[in-house]
């Protein structure tokens, strides 16, 4: 899949893009609503893709058993609807028109049609965004049978949507396009360090941005994230450049109730305020700041981190 660089108001805001997706692979890209659009628009006109967009609507007036009825019917399908309709999750609401729906599950009936694309590549923008946990569940639970046999590329604006599906996520911003580094590793099982071994005097976490140097109270700081070498310290829904590496940051930081998360992640434990289970390996931590963030929570760490708070 390529993209080709694209400028708005003479800014390059799309660099060239390459992405080598393989067979039951699912990519994330997180960057903002007009980058968002630049790429589906790039994509439009290829047949191998199936794009959802952010907000597609749905045929109001039919039930819900009439628009999956429908769908078997204009794809060619050979499934029957009562075991689609056990399929989706969807027994209870069969008969109820999609009006009348709540705003997630219309939304969730009409992320179906996913299911009946017959793409190899599936495109989809924000599916997560409207969704209530119920329903995220049952999609992903969807997406993961879809993965057997298709590619899946997800755009969003939220670290957690990404979180969710994904394989491999990248970053495209005003900073360029960059890999996340999201594995797992066995390596986080080696880092940990005794609070009352750390001998903590550094009050201050030095940044830099636009050529400015801010100091931050450790209280303040949300969390760290490593990208491609470089170091991010977010703050106030802000991130900020900063030359120590994460390890240097973990001990200074110690003990005032920071903790790595993850091999690229440090979180401030008190802005923490829900520990998400996706799958029995993969868990994030939903933050409790002004844009709600979630940084990942590597398998290794969840017991560590449990113990930690005492639950």
């Amino acid at each position: 899949m390529q993209f080709q660089p694209m400028y708005y108001d003479g800014e390059l805001i799309v660099p060239k893009i390459e992405l080598n997706m393989r067979s039951s692979q699912s990519i994330g890209i997180i960057t903002d609503l007009k980058r968002k659009q630049f790429l589906m628009n790039q994509l439009v006109n290829h047949s191998q893709y199936y794009l959802f967009r952010a907000g597609q609507s749905e045929y109001m007036r039919l039930t819900v058993e009439e628009l999956i009825t429908f769908l078997i019917k204009v794809t060619e399908r050979n499934e029957h609807v009562d075991l689609l309709m056990d399929y989706f999750s969807l027994k209870e609401e069969r008969k109820v028109k999609i009006k009348d729906l709540s705003s997630s599950k219309r939304m969730y009936v009409t992320l179906l049609r996913v299911f009946f694309a017959h793409q190899p590549t599936l495109v989809l923008e924000e599916p997560y965004f409207y969704l209530e946990e119920q329903d995220r569940r049952q999609f992903k639970r969807i997406l993961d049978d879809l993965l057997k046999e298709k590619q899946v590329l997800i755009l969003t604006s939220n670290l957690e949507d990404a979180l969710i599906s994904c394989d491999a996520i990248y970053r495209l911003n005003e900073f360029g396009f960059h890999q996340l580094d999201i594995r797992d590793s066995e390596e986080d099982k080696h880092e940990v360090l005794k609070q009352d071994e750390a001998n903590i005097t550094l009050q201050k976490i030095s940044t830099k941005r636009n050529d400015k140097m801010i100091l931050f109270n450790p209280p303040e700081i949300d969390f760290i994230e490593s990208i491609d070498g470089s170091i991010l310290v977010h703050a106030g829904g802000e991130n900020y450049d900063c030359a120590l590496t994460l390890t240097e940051l973990e001990q200074r930081l110690l003990n005032f109730g920071f903790f790595r998360c993850h091999r690229s992640y440090i979180v401030n434990l008190q802005k923490v305020r829900e520990i998400i289970t996706w799958t029995k390996n993969s868990y994030s931590l939903r933050l409790n700041t002004g844009k709600d963030a979630v940084v990942p929570l590597s398998r290794s760490k969840l017991h560590e981190l449990k113990a930690l708070l005492n639950i």
